[in-house]
């Protein structure tokens, strides 16, 4: 399968971004390349855009199809949780702009095979890296009716966790969960029928959850933000489109944050911390997608860019 994408929020994006003809940028969720390639037509020869997937198949694909564009594009296999040791190795010292474009790609999830999605019948997988030892498999087989629960209700918000995670348990004991299709069915079986006409399909909050769990999606978001922020250099632009409300809540939260600078209790009479607004916040509320796009592309529809400019 090609492994082709369709760019959610692009005009928005490279406005948010200004991007510059001579600058570097670090697309951390490189997937399909479409916002990469849109960032590689503004650069000029001194313009370096680097790219990063820990999937090794979008690596692959795109790095083939993007090298039209020479020593402008560089492409690396990894987490962007690594962001640090990249950007060092390639003797890069500091940005003019990042991009996040977080949640599965349209790849990811018509690749059946996956397992990412509930539509299709398939190993249950979910590794966005196949490298990963823990699949969605290990963590329906072998976590605690517990734990089953809390993920499904924590990453996917899920008003039926507790029960869904008892059925599985009691699947489980009968023969292994070993596809999406059997995790369908145990779902189905355990969301009473009157919730099941309502809504997104019945198996969307616990899939999203399993495989926000099994990329560790939400602790690696938390933990490269601020460190993207500050490879940027003054003026320099993060961009960060998020498909589900846990991960909107993070980047608002984390922009606020260094947009504030002070963290003295609101008591204080004066300033003791010494801390100083990193940040100037771009977007007061998320850039969600047009009509026009929702009609071109309907993935795009839970889409929420935020984006700001470092000091």
């Amino acid at each position: 399968m090609e492994f082709h994408h369709v760019p959610v929020l692009l005009k928005e994006t490279l406005e948010l971004l200004a991007v510059k003809p001579d600058g570097i940028y670090v697309d951390c969720t490189l997937g399909g390349g479409g916002h990469s390639e849109a960032i590689l037509k503004k650069l000029e020869a001194k313009g370096l855009l680097i790219g990063i997937d820990q999937d090794k198949d979008a690596i692959n694909a795109t790095s083939q199809r993007l090298a039209v564009y020479g020593s402008k594009f560089k492409a690396v296999h990894a987490n962007y949780s690594q962001l640090a040791r990249i950007l060092a190795a390639h003797d890069v010292r500091g940005i003019d702009g990042v991009l996040f474009d977080l949640g599965v790609s349209s790849y990811q999830l018509d690749a059946g095979e996956r397992g990412f999605s509930y539509m299709h019948d398939a190993p249950l997988d979910m590794r966005m890296d196949r490298s990963r030892n823990t699949s969605a498999k290990e963590l329906v087989n072998c976590l605690s009716e517990e734990e089953l629960a809390r993920v499904i209700w924590e990453y996917g918000e899920e008003r039926w966790a507790k029960r869904i995670a008892q059925f599985i348990i009691q699947k489980r004991k009968q023969a292994p969960i070993e596809t999406t299709g059997q995790l369908v069915e145990v779902i189905k079986a355990a969301i009473p029928a009157g919730a099941r006409r309502e809504g997104p399909h019945p198996a969307k909050r616990t899939f999203q959850a399993l495989r926000i769990a099994v990329n560790q999606e939400l602790e690696v978001l938390k933990n490269t933000i601020e460190q993207a922020v500050h490879f940027l250099h003054p003026g320099g632009r993060i961009a960060i489109i998020t498909f589900h409300s846990l991960e909107d809540r993070i980047v608002k939260e984390i922009f606020r944050k260094l947009a504030r600078g002070c963290t003295c209790p609101p008591g204080f009479p004066v300033c003791v911390c010494g801390k100083e607004p990193v940040i100037d916040i771009l977007t007061k509320k998320p850039v969600v997608a047009s009509p026009l796009e929702l009609k071109v592309n309907p993935r795009a529809r839970s889409a929420k860019l935020r984006a700001a400019v470092k000091r």
